[in-house]
């Protein structure tokens, strides 16, 4: 069930309330975003496109050396999401709290940060913009919908765990380390609003492979987010080398 902010206890809404905690994590999450922004621009540090080439098939080439392979990988997770949250904010229910609102608004705008700054990152690298597809959630129900979005930040979560050793270039790593965790506070919001205390609940994640006592997040190969996520869309990716 999908809690709003006058569903839940005193002491839930304190928590979520906190000057500190809930109310500013997100735009704690936020700075993250935009100094990884900052990062991007910093082309002296980030020696990985060094002569041209466009990428006129949508290829994904696992064994790039400079790592521009994994960089198009993640860029394919950061479309779908920024695309998800557009059409998720578009029909908000009128059940929300305002204090939720905000936050859908944030990690939307979150979202859409990642999409674009991987975009203009890899330039003509790049693969195209997918041709999302997204009829198979239904966006009429609000726990069905929230459910979505933290399985979708979940995967994302997974998907940068998964690449992280992969990564041969060190600009490239902390890229992805920033970004990471940003989409971790994603999923523990929404993790939030499905249920109290659901934040902390690393046991729901064990079926992805996460393992509560050893406190180990989820760790998914580009294979098997790739056909988690294959279904959200249209498009032909050239995958190489996975």
């Amino acid at each position: 069930m999908v809690h709003n902010q006058h569903d839940i206890g005193m002491g839930q809404s304190v928590f979520l309330n906190g000057k500190l905690r809930r109310r500013h994590f997100l735009q704690f999450a936020g700075a993250s975003a935009l100094i990884t922004g900052v990062l991007g621009c910093n082309k002296p540090e980030d020696p990985i496109f060094d002569k041209p080439l466009v990428n006129t098939d949508n290829t994904i080439d696992f064994n790039d050396a400079k790592d521009i392979g994994l960089i198009n990988y993640i860029y394919v997770v950061q479309q779908i999401e920024a695309a998800f949250y557009v059409k998720m904010i578009a029909a908000l229910p009128a059940s929300l709290s305002d204090m939720q609102i905000r936050f859908l608004n944030d990690i939307k705008t979150h979202e859409i940060i990642h999409r674009e700054f991987f975009k203009q990152w890899l330039g003509a690298y790049a693969i195209s913009s997918l041709d999302i597809d997204l009829s198979s959630i239904n966006f009429n129900d609000l726990t069905a919908v929230f459910t979505a979005a933290k399985n979708l930040e979940d995967i994302s979560v997974a998907a940068f765990n998964g690449v992280m050793a992969k990564a041969k270039n060190q600009y490239v790593l902390t890229v992805f380390c920033q970004l990471a965790s940003v989409e971790a506070r994603h999923t523990a919001w929404f993790s939030e609003q499905l249920a109290v205390n659901g934040f902390a609940d690393l046991a729901k994640l064990a079926p992805l492979g996460a393992d509560a006592i050893a406190g180990f997040d989820v760790t998914l190969t580009p294979a098997q987010v790739l056909d988690g996520i294959g279904k959200f869309h249209k498009t032909k990716l050239n995958v190489i080398n996975l």
